[in-house]
């Protein structure tokens, strides 16, 4: 297994220096940040990125404002106390993208929130108190819980939000595969065992966060083309 500098040093060179790296990278929320969080916040996160699965993200996000009008906002209260055939109605309201089985989510996840507010006081105090070297353990959670939330639609929803969590985007997937740290299916159990393994022992070295990491290892490597010029 590659050590952390030298992923490090691999990604500087190919960003142009430690300082346009730098730029590049971002620090994940903190744990009072979190908690700030209402539970619609997660809502309306995770329908987002429900929707943007399989759609252009442009389309969904030029409708978001149709979705927050027809779903109150993503009331977490409202949504729970809203009837079936109301459901149907919405579903095919103009002001946003009409899919009946997407649309379904929304009181599905309404209820998953719900269920974990009444546990733990708040959802966003579930999310901030879950430990970041278990991270794949909270993606099996939004995957057994909700709806739709399974591959990387829970993780790029706690990315968004600010939750520290490493991805499984395309670059780091290949690293991953090249470095024969998992080998079959992304998703299986042995696959992000081994990566959880691998980002906790790279935290371990670097004192890093999980998001920082992942963010590193796709820059050291793959087609990305996100660096900034070493003329800017």
């Amino acid at each position: 297994m590659e050590k952390f500098n030298d992923i490090y040093q691999r990604a500087v060179e190919r960003k142009g220096s430690t300082q346009m790296l730098q730029q590049l990278l971002a620090k994940p929320a903190s744990k009072r940040q979190l908690v700030a969080l209402s539970d619609d916040d997660w809502l309306e996160e995770f329908t987002r990125k429900v929707f943007q699965s399989g759609f252009y993200w442009s389309v969904i996000n030029s409708k978001w404002a149709g979705f927050r009008e027809v779903f109150w906002q993503f009331s977490v209260e409202k949504l729970l106390m809203m009837p079936p055939d109301m459901l149907e109605q919405k579903a095919s309201d103009e002001r946003i993208v009409r899919n009946y089985k997407k649309v379904k989510t929304i009181p599905e996840n309404a209820f998953m929130i719900h269920e974990v507010t009444q546990q733990h006081g708040s959802f966003s105090q579930f999310i901030a108190d879950w430990p970041s070297e278990d991270i794949i353990g909270l993606w099996a959670y939004l995957k057994k819980h909700g709806a739709r939330l399974g591959g990387n639609t829970g993780p790029y929803t706690l990315r968004a939000l600010g939750k520290d969590t490493f991805l499984l985007s395309r670059d780091v997937e290949s690293y991953l595969r090249a470095h024969k740290i998992i080998d079959g299916g992304l998703q299986t159990k042995k696959s992000l065992t081994a990566a959880q393994a691998f980002f906790n022992e790279l935290q371990q070295q670097s004192g890093l966060s999980m998001q920082e990491l992942s963010l590193i290892i796709a820059y050291s490597v793959g087609d990305n083309r996100v660096g900034i010029s070493q003329q800017q």
